[in-house]
């Protein structure tokens, strides 16, 4: 099959699993110039702009034989499946350490510890893959960074020390159900919200203050009909979606003028509004039943796309305005992207991302706008 070369020198970011038991820095630009490392931030899940590409330029289109030089290493940071996030000369992450969960920053230039923050206890609920630590990856906004716990905590520190500002808990405030793998959401932060997915039946997605924590608004997404359970990318095995949240990480989008959160919850691909959380449209065929929606939505030029495991597949929805009224209306699907938690991104109106379940997958490509297979690495 052809092969799609993106035209444009931009970074994408490595979006894989991870058990964080240790963390090694590599250095990357073709320069091999380690102060040009304090001039790239990646401050939150899937870099600036959620979308898991860099501006970044200069990289090596090569690595050595031997690898890029080794800039550090740590280990002991504890277990976990979050990647770390980069600002301001410091690297972040949670994790598990014995019983207790914590929030650490480390130097970016040398790896020392800065500090570390007992969230609460280390969470031992639910099925075993992924007790191991936390799937978050903390969220830097200026001086403060938010993170979420396993068991729903989502708390707001100060960069420099680590203490705590506030907290709030999912599940105790907002009458949030506990995934069965457990919370594994990147807070999000837009203008003045914090924007999350405590999954209860009443309050699916809410957004507070992101300086005090108070309650904005909440957002409630309802079952899907009968007609739209038994619609495509319906594959998977019910029990497991007692919440209403899934594993994803929500994105902002502008549309028709209008701010929207676009979020994959454990039943559907949603956009609420922005100002008051109002359900304006979803897109429920890329949810599979058992609700292990895994990978961030996407959003360009009008377009959603979303994709999930467990014999279902992917689908783009393009947005469609009709008065006062959004409704997404499906332009295509295709089993050839069913893309379980690796996450998928857009180059030059080509899709990227992993095709395959818990039984493996292979690299595949796609066309946005279409959905025919460029290439794939089967």
């Amino acid at each position: 099959m052809k092969r799609h070369q993106p035209t444009s020198n931009r970074f994408i970011f490595p979006q894989t699993l991870l058990h964080d038991v240790a963390f090694a820095v590599t250095i990357g630009c073709a320069s091999l110039n380690v102060a040009a490392a304090g001039l790239f931030d990646w401050p939150q899940w899937q870099g600036p702009n959620r979308d898991a590409v860099s501006q970044e330029t200069g990289l090596l289109q090569e690595w050595p034989k031997d690898g890029p030089p080794l800039a550090w290493r740590v280990e002991g940071l504890g277990g976990g499946y979050g990647a770390p996030s980069v600002a301001n000369g410091k690297v972040f992450g949670i994790s598990s350490r014995g019983e207790d969960e914590v929030i650490w920053a480390r130097s970016e230039t040398n790896g020392s510890e800065l500090w570390v923050t007992r969230l609460g206890p280390a969470l031992n609920e639910g099925m075993p893959q992924g007790k191991e630590g936390a799937g978050c990856t903390p969220t830097v906004d200026g001086d403060r960074l938010y993170v979420m716990g396993l068991g729903g905590d989502l708390a707001c520190l100060q960069v420099n020390d680590g203490t705590v500002l506030w907290r709030r808990s999912l599940t105790n405030d907002f009458g949030g159900r506990l995934p069965v793998w457990r919370y594994n959401e990147s807070p999000l932060i837009d203008g003045d919200k914090v924007i999350c997915t405590p999954g209860g039946v009443e309050h699916t997605i809410v957004a507070l203050n992101k300086m005090t924590g108070e309650t904005i608004w909440t957002s409630q997404v309802p079952e899907p009909s009968r007609t739209e359970e038994s619609g495509r990318g319906r594959g998977g095995r019910r029990g497991f979606r007692d919440s209403g949240a899934a594993y994803a990480s929500a994105i902002a989008i502008e549309f028709e003028g209008q701010r929207q959160y676009v979020q994959f919850t454990s039943k559907a691909l949603v956009g609420v509004a922005a100002n008051d959380g109002e359900l304006l449209w979803r897109y429920d065929a890329p949810a599979n039943r058992s609700g292990i929606n895994c990978s961030t939505p996407i959003y360009h030029d009008g377009h959603v796309f979303a994709a999930s495991a467990y014999n279902s597949g992917g689908g783009l929805a393009k947005l469609l305005k009709e008065g006062d009224t959004i409704r997404a209306e499906e332009v295509w699907f295709s089993s050839d992207m069913e893309n379980h938690h690796g996450g998928m991104l857009v180059i030059d109106g080509a899709l990227y991302g992993a095709n395959g379940g818990n039984g493996g997958g292979y690299l595949v490509c796609l066309d946005f706008a279409t959905g025919e297979v460029l290439w794939n690495e089967k």
